[in-house]
């Protein structure tokens, strides 16, 4: 899997967020997308998704063949403080909602990514009465444990505690092997195994 960029550039209205960023992303690499807040870490990591579109230049995702910008939701998965769930849903309602749309990894079930998250009391409870410490945990499991190519984190530690940052760096040891990483961040503890780092600041106009 790879993720091509060439001269990809995104700006709002007249302002340039970055500019001319030619840079591949290969499978088994992790990268660090770093910059201050506000320096356009979370809008690069938008249009990687595809959620954004460039406002110039070209993105090009290859697995063995060239994918569709329009398809390429099916090969990432996603965890960030801003990405919403359904708060009515119970948390063993929202791990069999979401791995409607995505497989599990290999040996996993709903019942594996509770006992993962130690939350197995709490599989009945709405998500609206959750901490936002129990949120970013359960974010951070539904994408670990999808069997997708592509994992993007976007602040992974926000909300969570010492305990919970731990927890974290060992669900890097234990999944991210042989996917394509991308970590967006400015706190050097939640990307320090990345091999691999891109500036925002190093592309501004």
């Amino acid at each position: 899997m790879q993720i091509v960029l060439e001269h990809l550039g995104r700006r709002f209205n007249k302002e340039w967020i970055f500019r001319n960023i030619d840079f591949t992303f290969s499978q088994g690499q992790r990268y660090a997308i770093l910059g201050p807040n506000g320096s356009g870490k979370s809008t690069l990591l938008s249009v990687l998704l595809g959620n954004l579109t460039p406002s110039e230049g070209k993105i090009n995702y290859f697995n063995g063949k060239e994918i569709l910008p329009e398809n390429i939701f099916k090969y990432i998965s996603l965890a960030a403080p801003y990405l919403d769930l359904v708060e009515e849903f119970t948390l063993q309602e929202t791990i069999d909602f979401h791995f409607k749309f995505k497989a599990y990894q290999a040996g996993f079930d709903s019942a594996a990514v509770l006992d993962l998250l130690a939350l197995s009391k709490a599989e009945d409870k709405p998500l609206k009465y959750f901490s936002s410490g129990m949120k970013q945990r359960t974010k951070l499991a539904l994408a670990f444990c999808a069997d997708t190519p592509i994992l993007v984190l976007d602040e992974p530690t926000s909300n969570l505690d010492a305990q919970g940052t731990d927890w974290y760096l060992g669900l890097i040891e234990k999944f991210t092997q042989d996917r394509l990483v991308l970590v967006g961040s400015n706190q050097a503890y939640e990307y320090g195994f990345c091999q691999q780092q891109l500036n925002i600041l190093n592309y501004k106009k």
